[in-house]
């Protein structure tokens, strides 16, 4: 179904990404700076069909050309709320556009479609404010950084104290290795959010995200004696490498084994051709936000942008919240195989 938008001269008609269209949008995704990893079309088919939500990937077009894009997904709770967001379970989303215009017509297309679906808000998570007038999250920055050409200046390019723990990992005889699947990188990142008392996503999940994203999606294994003691899950975009999700097992601390693996992660990309490292968001006064500046990383403020609709004010739903202390120190009593059971059904309903 189409809406007819006109945006002064120009007159942008606002669709909805249907199959036919999918290699179109992923032409503009590579052309347009605004666009990032989330922006590609495969998150549709992985947001719908692993973790059960419905999707609106809007696009404005003019003359056969595509000008702007908006991908858009509503996840519905009854724990946690009523959201339509650009986009769930990813670092940013939002607006990425090559006409001003064009990003007008997705932009009201967005905020009609909030209203028909009757959601508590709408909510878009950029590296730039298009909305300051908007109710804002302020909890969370990214880290991203150049990669130089040389591996080894990369190396000396992290500060000692970080440097020295990867240079433990090689003395203890680490290695990686790039797996075929995910099963390795599961047990490794189950085991690491358990700890936290954080829900875990199905291993269908990212499964997924390997089948619809093939080569771009990497999944890096760090093994001790034969071993994985943690692993990676990273995205390749144009120029830049994205360790998205990762985790390591109780042998990890001991042998710095995740230092290790982000610096196996950096010297493969720079290997590889990449030219920029995004080490991904943290929420601020964290110790992964503490651990990622320490390697060298300023933090950048991500804007993530909500108008309200039904809802009177924003949910507070994150780990910092007191509300859910109680909550996280029970789920790390949970058996590991009964926590990995239950945590799909909850962290799919949190975006």
């Amino acid at each position: 179904m189409m809406q007819q938008s006109q945006q002064g001269p120009s007159s942008f008609r606002v669709g909805v990404l249907g199959q036919h269209e999918r290699a179109r949008w992923d032409d503009f995704v590579r052309r347009c700076p605004d666009a990032t990893f989330f922006h590609r079309a495969g998150w549709q088919r992985v947001i719908e069909t692993a973790l059960g939500h419905r999707t609106w990937f809007l696009y404005a077009e003019s003359e056969g050309r595509i000008g702007a894009i908006l991908p858009l997904a509503q996840v519905k709770s009854l724990l946690f709320g009523n959201t339509l967001c650009s986009l769930p379970f990813c670092v940013y989303g939002g607006i990425a556009a090559t006409d001003a215009a064009a990003a007008e017509a997705v932009d009201s297309a967005a905020q009609a479609l909030a209203g028909r679906l009757r959601v508590d808000h709408l909510e878009y998570r950029q590296l730039r404010s298009r909305h300051p007038d908007w109710l804002a999250r302020n909890l969370y920055a990214t880290f991203r950084k150049p990669l130089l050409a040389d591996p080894e200046h990369n190396l000396l390019a992290i500060p000692r104290k970080h440097r020295a723990m990867v240079r433990k990992g090689m003395a203890c005889g680490l290695g990686s290795h790039i797996d075929a699947d995910t099963t390795r990188f599961f047990d490794c990142y189950a085991a690491s959010v358990h700890r936290l008392g954080t829900p875990v996503f199905s291993r269908r999940y990212f499964s997924a995200l390997q089948q619809e994203f093939g080569d771009d999606c990497e999944v890096l294994s760090i093994e001790h004696a034969g071993r994985a003691v943690s692993s990676v899950l990273s995205f390749h975009f144009r120029d830049e490498i994205i360790p998205y999700y990762g985790g390591g097992g109780a042998p990890a601390r001991a042998l710095a084994a995740n230092d290790f693996m982000y610096w196996e992660v950096m010297r493969r990309a720079c290997e590889r051709g990449s030219r920029l490292f995004d080490f991904g968001r943290s929420k601020y006064g964290t110790g992964s936000f503490a651990y990622k500046k320490n390697w060298g990383f300023e933090p950048q403020p991500l804007h993530y942008e909500c108008q309200l609709h039904r809802g009177r004010r924003l949910s507070d739903v994150q780990p910092l919240n007191p509300r859910f202390q109680l909550m996280i120190r029970a789920w790390r009593l949970l058996p590991l195989p009964l926590a990995n059971a239950i945590g799909p059904h909850i962290v799919r309903q949190l975006g």
